[in-house]
């Protein structure tokens, strides 16, 4: 069986990065705070899926939660059409946009 393992020192120092209480931490994961200090003491080992939240909610990677990179920056960024609505439509247009078009967009963001 193929189990995850969940850095926990990166867990604390990502969420002090942010400046954020474990309360808030688990507010913002739509977990219990109980949970989510299990999660920070070691107690109780997180899923994946609960691991990709952490890593949403910290600006991070499960990678670098993980200890599969020492890079902590996110590889993945998930957008929800419900909560970032001009975001999400802007993903589309630039997904759907010719390479011209992408190249103008980026360099009018920059």
């Amino acid at each position: 069986m193929n189990t995850i393992s969940l850095n926990r020192e990166r867990l604390i120092e990502c969420r002090q990065k942010l400046g954020i209480s474990k309360h808030e931490v688990s507010k913002r994961m739509k977990v219990a705070q109980p949970t989510y200090l299990r999660y920070e003491s070691g107690e109780r080992v997180p899923s994946i899926q609960i691991i990709q939240v952490m890593a949403d909610v910290l600006g991070t990677s499960v990678d670098y939660l993980t200890d599969k990179t020492d890079i902590p920056t996110p590889t993945t960024y998930t957008i929800h059409s419900e909560t970032e609505p001009e975001l999400f439509q802007f993903l589309e247009i630039y997904k759907n946009a010719d390479s011209s078009t992408q190249n103008q967009l980026l360099a009018y963001i920059k």
